[in-house]
This record gives C-alpha cells, structure tokens and sequence, in this order.
C-alpha cells in the first residue's frame, strides 16, 4: 500500500527535530534530502523570515494525495515530507523532502518532482516578514 511507502507532516516542528525521527532503510542505495531554506530576499527586500499558514484538513490531504500519486506512478521509493508552519527565520528550512530509491537519478528526480507539486498544489500560504 502506497501509505506506507510515503509519510507526511505540516506541523510547527522545526525540520532538525523531525529528521531525527527518519527511519534508516537497508533496501535503498539513495538516501536524498532536500532542504528548502528561507532566502534574506523577497521580491529584492530583505527579510526576518517567512509566516507559514495553511487550512490543516486541505493541505494534509493534498500532501497525501501527492505522496500515494508519485508511489504508484514512479519507481520503487520511499518518501517523508515535512513542511513546517508558523514563523520560519531567514537561513532555516521550511520543508525537508527525503527520498530512498535503489539508485540515485530517481530519488533526484522524484525529489524534484515531490517539490514541483507541492510547490504547486498543496495550499500553504506564506507571508514574507520584512526587516524594517
């Protein structure tokens, strides 16, 4: 079943705390993460940081949706996301996308493909906040 080949949260957990609870698996040569961190700019003015939001049920839901897609579709993986809410320093990350495969091309590529969607669908709504 494609759930227990994929496992998500959007939480207020910073992503340090939530990759130390990642599950080592023996099966996978590829172990990639990804790090999205908070830039110091948005749209050419610097920044503290970013304000992350999202309606819990929807953007669960969509993440899951994402996840259950790419194990069906893709080659044999498993994947973890975690994005996080509330507000995010410049420098931190806001979401951590891993990705195991037996060999490294696909989890570069499933890991991009993860972040495309995300990016694109799941309703997480930021909010730069600016130096004054």
């Amino acid at each position: 079943m494609a759930s227990s080949h994929f496992k998500s949260t959007i939480s207020l957990q910073s992503i340090p705390e939530v990759e130390q609870t990642f599950e080592p698996s023996g099966a996978h040569g590829a172990d990639i993460r990804f790090h999205g961190v908070v830039r110091g700019l948005e749209n050419g003015r610097p920044i503290r940081g970013i304000d992350y939001a999202c309606y819990p049920a929807m953007a669960e839901k969509t993440l899951r949706e994402i996840g259950e897609a790419l194990v069906a579709e893709g080659p044999p993986h498993r994947a973890q996301v975690h994005h996080r809410l509330g507000f995010v320093a410049t420098g931190e990350a806001s979401i951590i996308i891993r990705v195991q495969t037996p060999h490294s091309a696909d989890g570069f590529e499933l890991c991009r493909e993860y972040l495309r969607r995300i990016k694109e669908t799941v309703p997480i709504w930021k909010h730069p906040v600016f130096e004054e």
